[in-house]
């Protein structure tokens, strides 16, 4: 209320909150708010700066988690001192000017990250400050893309989905081939079928017409707007899923000059946030994520080793690799990770020459003495598009405003400006004594670079947050794990870091309705099951077993549970569930009987609530009717594996076992199915997968003969497996559901979502690997040959032995065939260590 200008409350604000930020105030520091102020104010934005630092402010004062930036305004001090975001931009060079400069046109956006299921509570915060009628989400429109409209006209047009499925499969997968003219233009076959077919023509033609038009309208994931007035004064608006939304979508919003910021949900923010609650009530260290350290041995050593599960955008098998070849030592290593693992990059060879560059194995050349300081970072590679300007500006003296806008001349290849900058570039070269052709030559290599060149101050922004994940996991592996898997109890992820945590050495136990609550959490070092992962648990169910137990404290028996926790939120469907995935096995381990039991338990449960509601007692007075002994039928316990598909059936996944881990030797080195959908094989390579069969879906082909469509899960994930009539038949013994089998095919990719072709299957149990053994250098002498001939010789078989000697792959005469068994492992890997002994 002081304050009548907002420029003057902005720059009272920074001076307030710069001592929380900074210990020392250096004139640099001064000199460049000075300069972001001023900019600020003469593109008008003081307000804007004000509204965000509002709801950022109140977010964090009722606890929640704001990410530490994203985008370029990550280059702002205004945006680090007013707590906007959490990254110094003078430590890492980030650019202000590539946020807001005097010569942009177009007013940027202060995206913001939220803990993404208290997101909503941000944006109720806006409707309440501005009032409801001024704030709205935002409209998106979904549109018809090439092989979708090609489906829909061929329905409207009666052609079965099969014949429409033939046709979409021979339009080419690839990124850049986006629309149907393209696919024409690059795909033979399915060009041939156009031109022969008037039928298909039809509809391709069709088809052509509808591409890109508007299919359906639904709610932009992030975009909210805040009007000054109500929002009908200027804009149509309509209601959809009982909110206000816009009929306008973001680039009309933005047209008009309203103003329209992004609330984005990230649910690492919520597995961060989880994290250190974890570890305050497991260890009672209180961690401020803002100041871990940047440098950290541990989390480093992760990192290169490649254990990059679980950590925010390096769980792919692509980035696993890249930060493997990188080897950070912190996390300034990580901020090129974003910014190289991108197709551009990738497909260039830019990435593989940052890395020969970065490992002292390929000579780093600059043009010019000039460039030297502003790609030493990235070995001489011109990397981000601050570095585009931090280049023209030195070398021809833009301003960075004016090298902003060659550089977006450059990545939108808009050649009229180009043209009239690169005559500008030149003179300005020219003056400052760069030779002419030498200019030229920079200027070429700018232009081919600002494709690849990706926005720093975005890149180090998430690359923070990834930093935050890898220390969290290397430091806090229990407490971390366990909140990422209850940031994904409504997806398929659980199972994939469940998974994971075995293999970090970190024991998963089974729900217990004594112990669990709603989410995972750290039990004595080990991570216990939520309730709300569990099938056909609602919420409500879940709170009211906790009050009660809180309340009146554990559960005894089944019976008492029946009795105590309300018949309205309580059925059997629910209890069946709690029982067959372990949740009573702290009271009575005999799941079979318990099952057997829930009918009596629900009945004998609810006939002493209603008594009780009635104010009726029974024949022994007041006394708890809870402690009458309640029989279990005397029924046969399952057999394990029975017991692992309850789990399956409760969880989706296996939690006490898995099926494979009788099998875990013999398939230890096959083919994960994680690795499959990481993209780690391309087309057509020969794999061997080994899993349960979750789905069979049975076809007769048009001859008559059987093929099927299987779903096929291993540890990490599941994948579909095609087999065709002539390895159906050679196989139909082993394909039934919850089948452990072993699958030799081949990778198809001619679908959206990558598949295996089967022309072998084995039960697992039948199953048998050849081994394939690799002999060190230091072990390449005739006592080693003799040793492993006496062990094949003492496990004789038919099953091949392959051997690599340096670098040669040879198989061994059929009289060293052997037969597998683990006792063979075993003793080969005595002799070579384990992981020179492969079994495929």
């Amino acid at each position: 209320a002081e304050y009548t200008d907002a420029a003057a409350y902005l720059r009272e604000l920074c001076n307030k909150k710069i001592s929380e930020r900074y210990e020392v105030i250096t004139d640099e520091i001064k000199n460049r708010l000075d300069y972001e102020l001023n900019t600020i104010h003469k593109m008008n934005y003081d307000n804007y700066f004000l509204i965000v630092h509002d709801l950022v402010d109140y977010a964090k004062s009722v606890g929640i988690a704001v990410g530490p930036g994203r985008g370029s305004a990550a280059g702002s001090i205004v945006a680090y001192i007013l707590g906007i975001t959490e990254l110094e931009p003078l430590q890492f060079n980030l650019l202000f000017e590539r946020f807001l400069n005097p010569e942009r046109v177009t007013m940027p956006d202060i995206d913001i990250d939220f803990c993404y299921l208290r997101r909503e509570e941000v944006i109720d915060y806006v409707k309440r400050l501005y009032g409801g009628d001024k704030v709205s989400q935002i409209a998106t429109f979904g549109t018809m893309a090439a092989k979708a409209a090609i489906r829909d006209v061929g329905r409207v047009l009666n052609m079965s989905f099969d014949e429409v499925s033939k046709i979409v499969k021979l339009m080419p997968n690839e990124l850049k081939i986006t629309t149907i003219d393209k696919a024409l233009e690059t795909s033979r076959d399915f060009r041939d079928i156009y031109e022969s077919d008037l039928k298909i023509q039809r509809l391709i033609d069709l088809s052509r017409k509808l591409e890109g038009l508007p299919r359906h309208s639904s709610t932009h994931a992030a975009g909210v707007v805040i009007a000054p007035r109500p929002l009908t004064d200027f804009i149509p608006m309509m209601i959809s899923n009982s909110m206000l939304v816009t009929q306008y979508d973001k680039d009309v919003i933005e047209e008009l000059g309203l103003l329209k910021m992004d609330f984005l949900g990230l649910r690492t923010l919520t597995a961060i946030s989880d994290t250190l609650k974890n570890i305050r009530e497991s260890r009672g260290e209180v961690i401020n994520i803002s100041k871990i350290p940047l440098e950290d041995k541990l989390t480093a050593q992760m990192l290169s080793d490649g254990k990059t599960g679980a950590i925010f955008q390096m769980e792919s098998a692509g980035m696993t690799n890249l930060v493997r070849d990188l080897q950070p030592k912190g996390f300034a290593d990580l901020i090129p990770t974003v910014a190289l693992y991108r197709p551009g990059p990738l497909g260039s060879g830019m990435v593989e020459d940052f890395i020969e560059r970065r490992c002292g194995r390929r000579k780093i050349n600059y043009l010019h003495p000039l460039l030297e300081p502003i790609l030493k970072e990235t070995y001489g590679v011109i990397l981000y598009q601050e570095q585009v300007m931090q280049i023209v500006q030195a070398l021809a003296g833009f301003t960075l405003g004016q090298a902003d806008i060659l550089r977006r001349a450059m990545g939108k290849k808009k050649a009229e400006i180009l043209m009239a900058q690169k005559v500008n570039f030149i003179t300005g070269c020219v003056n400052n004594g760069i030779d002419k052709a030498l200019a030229e030559k920079i200027f070429d290599l700018l232009k081919h670079f600002a494709d690849y060149g990706f926005n720093k101050s975005h890149s180090a922004a998430y690359a923070l947050l990834a930093w935050q994940t890898a220390y969290l996991k290397a430091n806090y592996p229990v407490e971390f794990m366990a909140a990422m898997m209850s940031s994904v109890m409504d997806n398929d992820k659980v199972a994939e870091y469940i998974e994971l945590a075995k293999r970090m050495g970190i024991k998963v136990l089974v729900p217990d309705i004594n112990l669990s609550g709603t989410t995972f959490y750290v039990d004595n070092g080990a991570i216990r099951f939520g309730l709300a992962a569990i099938k056909n648990i609602g919420q409500a169910m879940i709170d009211s077993l906790v009050e009660v137990r809180n309340r009146g404290g554990k559960f005894k028996s089944l019976y008492d549970f029946c009795c105590r926790i309300d018949h309205r939120i309580l059925n059997k469907r629910a209890i069946e569930s709690l029982v067959k995935c372990g949740a009573f096995d702290g009271i009575d381990k005999r799941r079979t009987r318990q099952v057997a039991a829930v009918d009596s338990a629900v009945a004998a449960g609810l006939s002493k609530q209603q008594h009780e509601s009635g104010g009726q007692i029974g024949l022994f007075g007041e006394e708890d009717l809870a402690t009458v002994d309640f029989v279990l039928p005397n029924v046969p316990e399952k057999n394990k594996r029975q017991l692992l598909a309850w789990e399956m059936e409760t969880l989706g996944f296996y939690i006490s076992g898995h099926p494979l881990d009788d099998y875990s030797d013999k398939i230890k080195d096959l083919t994960k199915i994680i690795d499959i959908h990481g993209k780690k094989f391309s087309e057509g390579k020969v794999i061997k997968i080994a899993g349960m069969i979750i789905d069979v879906k049975k076809r007769k082909t048009k001859k008559g003969d059987m093929m099927c469509f299987l779903c096929i899960k291993d540890f990490s994930d599941k994948i579909d497996v095609t087999v065709f009539s002539s390895a159906y038949y050679k196989s139909v013994d082993c394909i039934y559901p919850d089948n452990a089998v072993v699958i030799q095919g081949k990778i198809d990719c001619t679908n959206e979502e990558t598949s295996i072709i089967a022309n072998t299957i084995w039960n697992a149990s039948a199953y048998e690997p050849e081994y394939y053994l690799k002999v060190p250098d230091d072990l390449d002498q005739p006592e080693t040959y003799s040793t492993l001939k006496a062990i094949f010789k003492n496990h004789h078989g038919n099953k091949n032995i392959y051997i690599n000697k340096r670098g040669q792959w040879q198989r061994l005469k059929p009289e060293y065939n052997v037969s597998y068994s683990e006792n063979l492992s075993a003793a080969l890997a005595e002799v070579l260590g384990t992981e020179n002994v492969k079994r495929y």
